[in-house]
């Protein structure tokens, strides 16, 4: 490895590490907007019937991603037993966007504040063991409702900058009503990149993730087993789950009384996360929990 990539490679860990939580943005300037409707999303749904009734997940969700010279992106659609009076009303407010992302195990810190331009969402990023504050990455999302209907919902957050030259960060979640107990769910994470930080994730791939695959199917090996992909789609793809079962676990735990629900939050993220263990697995469960539990006190005890 030449010294360039030896000086990157710390850096390039936490990076993706932050890419986890801030793949979404970096599309806004590079895509045309999407339509903020129920229609158009319900349109969506028809489209991907099929492939919602027979895929890898072996349930109602279609994972897709791609990538161009300046950017990744990766794009969950998913099927839900939850109502959109409920589902609406738990994914609109900044308060309770925290409550979601501190269940990813990279997100070390989340404050839901106000700011001169708007809400803001003060995000720690690091590394999936835990670390002290100021060793790991912030990042100030803006947070917006770009549409609240009773059939619909869009929810935005944006960032305009991260390390190493990575820009334009953006999640976007929509969800629209199917029926009255039913809803359809599109999760979207970018993010743009430039030279630095694109050797620093090559770096990365070359050494600690070297291993580390992604969801979609690109072959098939002699005996008949799938090939995974890999490379920088493979990165975009399993942050894009990790964050899809944040707000799946997040929805889960609502019929629970408030002071349960925490703790239901955190053993239903790492059960889904390990119903993919070959992409998604990082940390034992008992590891997982006493992680975020300190995290929830030192994010108490600062007034969080």
């Amino acid at each position: 490895m030449n010294r360039c990539c030896q000086l990157l490679l710390p850096r390039a860990r936490r990076c993706l590490a932050v890419a986890g939580l801030a793949t979404a943005l970096a599309l806004a300037a590079l895509m045309p907007a999407r339509a903020q409707d129920a229609a158009s999303l319900k349109a969506r749904h028809e489209a991907l019937r099929e492939a919602l009734a027979s895929n890898v997940f072996q349930r109602p969700l279609v994972l897709e991603s791609s990538e161009s010279d300046v950017s990744l992106q990766g794009d969950v659609y998913s099927r839900i037993d939850q109502p959109m009076a409920v589902a609406g009303a738990a994914l609109t407010g900044i308060e309770h966007w925290c409550e979601i992302l501190m269940l990813h195990l990279n997100v070390k810190q989340c404050r839901a504040g106000d700011a001169t331009a708007g809400d803001v969402l003060q995000l720690v990023i690091g590394q999936k063991h835990d670390q002290p504050l100021d060793q790991a990455y912030r990042f100030g999302f803006a947070y917006r409702v770009a549409a609240s209907r009773p059939d619909y919902l869009q929810v935005l957050l944006t960032a305009d900058e991260g390390p190493l030259g990575t820009s334009g960060y953006r999640i976007m979640l929509e969800v629209a009503a199917l029926d009255e107990r039913r809803s359809f769910l599109h999760l979207s994470y970018s993010y743009g990149y430039g030279r630095v930080a694109g050797m620093a994730m090559q770096a990365y791939l070359a050494t600690a993730g070297r291993d580390k695959v992604g969801f979609s199917v690109v072959g098939r090996k002699a005996d008949g087993q799938p090939v995974h992909i890999a490379s920088t789609r493979g990165v975009v793809e399993r942050n894009t789950m990790r964050y899809y079962l944040a707000v799946e676990s997040y929805l889960d735990a609502l019929s629970l009384p408030p002071a349960q629900r925490f703790e239901k939050r955190l053993a239903a993220w790492h059960a889904g996360v390990e119903r993919y263990p070959l992409q998604l697995h990082e940390l034992d469960l008992g590891e997982y929990l006493t992680l975020k539990r300190a995290q929830l006190r030192r994010q108490q005890a600062l007034g969080g």
